[in-house]
């Protein structure tokens, strides 16, 4: 048991000063969170956990001390700025070791940070951003019993480098004769259970904007949002079928900060692509909660309950 007459430090593991710890089954479902994620804060951890706030950060604390869980150093940047203190967590090598022995997943399934990594605070920002939407999502799909998220990871075929899985890069030829690749962000589904009973699935390609790339320039030389909206929309039916299994083209939903910039952002996009194209300002749909009003069309949501779905697709 964690002493509490002794301050833990922040970013530095000490075991033996937060005492014994024996895994639990929720310490084990918040490893498989962080698996996901690949860097998720404290708060979503435990919406997504369920259960007794201070007891999931207590076991968070007890998780990361010893070695199944890690603490990105550049998030001491916010600490040193007055921002946000809530922790950002990432899977670390001795957690993921844990989910192959105990469940079996596959490290392909898993993302998670060696001991020697270096985290840039732009990069964790931008992954931060990632994971709270898909979080929200998550959260958001286990409320309707008609309704599962699928992460695309879980039909990830390869590794990347340090325990990361490798998403799919697709490259594709632009006017002016210029080969480009795309890498989404993020890969997930919707399934959803018809009054049928018929299953129909939509997929989805995320890209969290930071504000730093234009929107738009002169040619598709250098990177832009249309640039890169416009290889999507290049991308043929049978390319998206070898991932996903179907045909169908998945919608790209583009999350940015700023209503302006959404409003930018859509305008200069516009219709000019066969792809379904969603854009939409991040902090004012999490204040809302209605990720799933913006992906889905209002007919083929049910009700909202409140029992829980499985989290993952097997």
């Amino acid at each position: 048991m964690q002493r509490s007459q002794h301050r833990l430090p922040r970013f530095r593991r000490d075991p033996e000063s937060a005492g014994a710890l024996q895994l639990t089954k929720r310490d084990i479902d918040l490893l498989c969170h962080a698996a996901e994620h690949r860097f998720i804060t404290s708060d979503w951890l435990v919406k997504l956990a369920g259960g007794s706030s201070q007891q999931i950060l207590r076991r968070l604390n007890l998780l990361y001390h010893h070695g199944y869980l890690d603490r990105p150093r550049s998030q001491l940047d916010y600490y040193h700025e007055g921002g946000s203190r809530r922790l950002v967590y990432a899977l670390a090598s001795r957690g993921a070791g844990r989910l192959r022995r105990d469940l079996d997943m596959p490290f392909n399934r898993m993302s998670w940070v060696s001991s020697k990594s270096q985290v840039g605070r732009v990069y964790l920002k931008h992954a931060v951003m990632i994971s709270s939407f898909m979080s929200a999502l998550e959260v958001e799909c286990s409320k309707r019993s008609n309704v599962r998220l699928i992460y695309g990871s879980h039909s990830f075929s390869a590794e990347g480098g340090q325990g990361r899985p490798r998403a799919p890069q697709w490259c594709v030829d632009l006017p002016g004769r210029r080969r480009v690749s795309v890498v989404p962000d993020k890969i997930f589904s919707i399934e959803i259970q018809m009054p049928d009973g018929k299953l129909k699935k939509l997929h989805y390609l995320l890209e969290a904007d930071m504000g730093t790339m234009p929107i738009n320039r002169n040619g598709m030389a250098q990177s832009s949002i249309l640039r890169k909206a416009t290889a999507y929309g290049t991308l043929t039916n049978n390319q998206f079928a070898t991932y996903f299994g179907s045909h169908d083209r998945p919608a790209i939903v583009i999350v940015t900060n700023g209503k302006m910039r959404a409003r930018h952002i859509a305008s200069s996009l516009g219709s000019k692509f066969r792809t379904r194209l969603l854009v939409t300002d991040h902090d004012a749909r999490e204040s809302s909660s209605d990720w799933l009003g913006l992906l889905l069309p209002s007919s083929l949501l049910g009700p909202s309950e409140s029992n829980l779905n499985s989290r993952h697709s097997p």
